[in-house]
């Protein structure tokens, strides 16, 4: 059949068809059409259509979507020719499409919902907008709803298409949308100078803008804003305020999207301080800084106080940004500073410095000026003193000796060349800067030279020597020197004189003794080196030689006392006229006694001791005895019947002519009496004798020349009684007092007897030297007999008694109360420890201020009622514990029958009391007397018709009382 040239377009409608065709030669009667589901063969709609029409729509279909057309054109004569074609619907294009970075600076999420119908896939296409670069296309499934596009620039802006397929039609879509931004990175605020601050950053491609904002933190004003295109990477902000901290804010924006980045805070440098200055400032070591305050801000200023040449920090002082001065005390005087004052914005500052300034010095300490033992120089030393040096000047009697300047590290000088034994003056004075401080004065001597030709000689005295000399040359103020014992290098005596002594006579040495002296110069406090000589004394001959029988075997034994002074040893000879040979030995010098044995009895013997020290010897006299006889046995010694006798008794043994009796002092063992006594008596009373002494006794048997001694006895004389005994009362004690008698004694016994009471006594003990005891721990109120005795030996003194009390112990707890009377008080207490004579109560008016009743009552009451009283009126009441008063006396000589004892009250003169004593008395108590009243006593001896009085005396009573008002 004819061809029909059939075509299909759609006109940009998804929903429909067009078809058209060539009309066949020769015409049509008309057209027949029919379209089907691609593949199902369904036929979906039908159509005719008339001659001479070469087109026709099929509407309603489906977008996207494949179809079966068949065009049917009838011919003339019912002839029909058919042509069939597919045809494909437009797509139609996506819903809702939508681009989202999601906060990722580096991608972009495209998200659609499908269009109606249906498609073959999806062709995605990403273009850069500013550079309009594909920069990514996809083909999608027609499944696909979303597509991440990864690795894009931050901070860009991209236009996506989205094409539906379908066949070789498309429907597409188009949005545009930005990265999000980048955060720059390295954000740095740093100082350009003192008025600017240069901002940079990293990886600022990121971001289509960048907004800078710049803020003073001390105002909390913004100073700048500023918005940069992309790709700039710093900026520097301009006249802004010295030392003053910034805050710089950046934020980046892209598109719609706007991001905080990083922030930074920084200080422009500070200015620095103009005409700084250090002066003396008012005060000892102190100096001021001061400067002119800089434009600008600052924190504050760092003073920092350098010392020395070499700039060592010593002081730094903060002090606010608005001073402009400061002051330093307590510097180190004589010492060169500087000042730094630093300005402190942040962490920059700016300095400046100051002239050095010099505080005024001290004088150096520790100045010395040593001899170093020399006579011709001195070294004078000091401590070093801050400064840059020091001044020296040397003196001799006020006239300049030498002048010297030093520099500083010295401290030392030496001065040469001088006169020994000088005293020379030294001053030193620091210098520091234009300063020099006040001298430091100092005086020493050199060393004097030693004495010459020193000697020393004994000139033949055993207690002197006598030392010369020859002057040294040169100067001295005297010489020193000491002696020692040479042996023992014990030191004997110093020695001073004056410079014009040449010799001196050392005297009160030891006999017989080698010395050494050494000899000095003296200049000040210095000496010269030492001379020294020796000799030694003449030696005494020994004293106190004898000669003594042995008892067996016969022999003589020879002793002698060593003279004061040394020996060597000693050299004995003995010898007998009535015999040729003699015996001579030699003994050390610690031996002072020595035995011949093997002598004739009953011979005569003559010793000579010689005393040898060094190359001196001396000799004693001769010292003669006789062998011994027989002795004497039984000897014994015993009181006489005074206490100045002894009486000596023995037995004869044989034998002799006569007896010699010794006595001696035992302590001293010096005889103080010889007695000779014929043969046939056997005692002897010695007579004269120290009461209370312990004496030895030995008594010497004579036969011709021979002699011999008996047994030492030893006995004591009988002591006397001490004198004056009296006692003075305390409450819990008394003291006894005594006056110590002619003669010795070996101590005290006293007894104690307690009145009333028929317990032992208490003894105590005193030393022999001792005039008072205390006896303590005694009952309040108590009578006690105190009766004492001189010890000596094994014998006791005649006794002494005295009657003492103790003071009564004072009421406690005292009361006054009212029974419930108008006219009656009832009073009580409670009973004090100890006892008592009586209680003396008294009542007290305090409205008339007089005493309104006395009363006097038994020691065992405790209470009293007063009656008859004024209604209304105060009182006062006193109860007073009274004890007796205890009179005692001694007697002078005995013969007394008896004594009186009269009491008058002092103040009335009013008899108190008579009492009539037998002759034994030494003490009576007085009783039932007024506390707190004086009285009078005598007390008279009576013989017969005679008597002979006292002189009188006063004693006041004790007030041992308690008084409640």
């Amino acid at each position: 059949g004819a061809l029909l040239n059939v075509s299909v377009s759609d006109h940009d409608r998804s929903d429909s068809l067009l078809l058209s065709w060539a009309e066949p030669e020769g015409g049509a009667r008309g057209y027949l059409l029919a379209l089907s589901s691609l593949g199902s063969g369904t036929q979906l709609q039908n159509g005719s259509a008339g001659p001479n029409t070469t087109s026709f729509w099929f509407h309603g279909l489906t977008p996207g979507t494949r179809y079966e057309i068949e065009v049917t054109a009838t011919l003339a004569c019912m002839d029909t020719t058919s042509q069939t074609i597919t045809a494909q619907t437009s797509p139609s294009p996506v819903h809702n499409l939508s681009l989202s970075s999601g906060g990722s600076p580096g991608s972009l999420r495209a998200a659609w919902a499908h269009g109606h119908g249906q498609r073959d896939g999806y062709s995605l296409a990403l273009w850069h907008s500013h550079s309009q670069s594909l920069v990514r296309n996809a083909s999608l499934l027609p499944s696909a709803s979303t597509f991440l596009f990864d690795g894009l620039l931050a901070g860009s802006e991209y236009a996506l298409k989205v094409s539906t397929l379908a066949g070789s039609s498309q429907a597409s879509t188009s949005i545009h949308q930005w990265t999000a931004p980048s955060i720059p990175t390295r954000l740095r605020l740093s100082p350009g100078s003192s008025t600017s601050l240069v901002a940079s950053w990293a990886d600022a491609a990121g971001a289509a803008w960048l907004h800078l904002e710049l803020r003073n933190l001390l105002t909390q004003k913004v100073s700048t804003t500023l918005s940069a295109r992309r790709g700039l990477t710093s900026y520097t902000f301009q006249h802004l305020q010295p030392g003053t901290q910034y805050w710089l804010g950046l934020s980046a924006t892209a598109g719609p999207h706007t991001v905080v980045g990083p922030n930074a805070t920084a200080w422009t440098y500070p200015l620095s301080p103009g005409n700084v200055t250090l002066s003396s400032a008012e005060g000892q070591n102190s100096l001021q800084a001061r400067w002119s305050v800089p434009g600008g801000q600052r924190d504050f200023y760092l003073v920092t106080l350098r010392e020395g040449e070499d700039g060592t920090a010593t002081r730094n002082i903060s002090v606010g940004g608005d001073n402009d001065h400061v002051t330093f005390h307590g510097l180190s005087p004589g010492q060169q500073y500087s000042v730094q004052v630093v300005v402190v914005a942040g962490p920059y500052r700016a300095s400046a410095h100051s002239t050095a300034a010099w505080t005024e010095p001290q004088a150096p300490s520790g100045v010395s000026l040593s001899s170093q033992g020399s006579p011709h120089s001195l070294l004078a030393s000091w401590e070093e003193a801050t400064g840059e040096g020091y001044l020296l000047l040397l003196s001799l009697a006020e006239h300049p000796v030498k002048n010297s300047s030093l520099l500083r590290g010295v401290t030392s000088f030496t001065y040469d060349g001088l006169h020994p034994g000088t005293l020379y003056s030294f001053e030193v004075s620091t210098v520091a800067g234009p300063y020099t401080s006040s001298p430091r004065r100092i005086s020493n001597w050199t060393y004097p030279l030693p004495p010459e030709q020193l000697t020393l000689s004994s000139g033949g005295h055993s207690t002197s020597l006598q030392a010369s000399w020859r002057a040294g040359s040169s100067g001295s103020t005297g010489y020193t020197g000491t002696l020692r014992e040479t042996k023992s290098q014990e030191q004997v005596r110093n020695v001073t004189v004056g410079s014009d002594w040449t010799n001196v006579t050392l005297e009160n040495l030891v006999p017989g003794r080698q010395y050494t002296l050494e000899m000095a110069a003296v200049a000040g406090p210095y000496r010269s080196p030492v001379r020294s000589a020796s000799d030694w004394t003449y030696p005494l001959a020994p004293a106190g030689v004898t000669l003594t029988n042995t008892r067996r075997p016969m022999g003589l034994a020879a002793f002698w006392d060593k003279a004061a002074g040394d020996v060597d040893q000693f050299h004995l000879q003995l010898y007998s006229k009535s015999q040729a040979a003699h015996r001579n030995v030699s003994v050390g010098p610690n031996t002072h006694n020595f035995t011949f044995l093997g002598l004739s009895p009953g011979t005569q013997y003559f010793l000579k001791v010689t005393v040898l020290s060094g190359p001196y010897r001396s000799s004693s006299h001769f010292a003669t005895e006789w062998t011994y006889p027989l002795s004497l046995a039984n000897v014994s010694v015993q009181p006489g019947q005074k206490p100045q006798e002894l009486r000596v008794s023995w037995v004869e043994s044989g034998g002799g002519r006569d007896h010699l009796v010794q006595l001696s002092v035992a302590e001293s063992l010096s005889i103080i009496r010889n007695v000779s006594v014929p043969r046939g008596v056997t005692q002897l009373d010695l007579e004269g004798l120290v009461p209370g002494s312990r004496y030895r006794v030995e008594i010497i048997s004579q036969a011709g020349p021979h002699r011999i001694s008996s047994q030492t006895a030893i006995g004591h004389t009988v002591p006397l009684p001490p004198r004056s005994l009296a006692a003075s009362p305390a409450s819990t004690a008394l003291a006894v007092h005594w006056e110590v008698a002619p003669g010795q004694r070996d101590g005290y016994l006293l007894s104690v007897f307690e009145e009333g009471s028929s317990a032992p006594p208490r003894n105590l003990e005193a030393g022999k030297d001792s005039t008072n005891v205390t006896v303590p721990q005694l009952e309040p109120g108590t009578c006690y007999l105190l009766r004492i005795w001189a010890v000596a030996g094994p014998y006791r003194s005649l006794p002494e008694s005295i009657i003492g009390c103790t003071v009564p112990a004072a009421p406690t707890n005292l009361s006054l109360t009212n029974p419930g009377s108008s006219s009656e008080l009832y009073t009580s207490w409670n009973k004090p420890p100890g006892r008592r004579d009586h209680y003396h109560v008294t009542l007290y008016s305090l409205s008339s201020q007089s005493r309104i009743q006395v009363q006097t009552l038994s020691p065992d009451a405790l209470n009293i009622t007063w009656t008859h009283l004024e209604a209304g009126s105060k009182f006062a009441v006193q109860v007073t514990a009274v004890k007796a008063l205890v009179v005692s006396w001694a007697v002078v000589a005995r013969g007394a029958e008896g004594f009186v004892v009269t009491v008058h009250n002092t103040a009335s003169s009013t008899p108190v009391g008579h009492t009539v004593l037998g002759g034994d008395a030494r003490s009576h108590i007085l009783r039932s007397l007024s506390p707190g009243t004086r009285y009078s006593v005598a007390v008279r001896a009576t013989a017969g018709p005679f008597h002979a009085s006292t002189p009188s005396l006063t004693h006041c009573t004790r007030e041992c009382d308690a008084l409640l008002a």
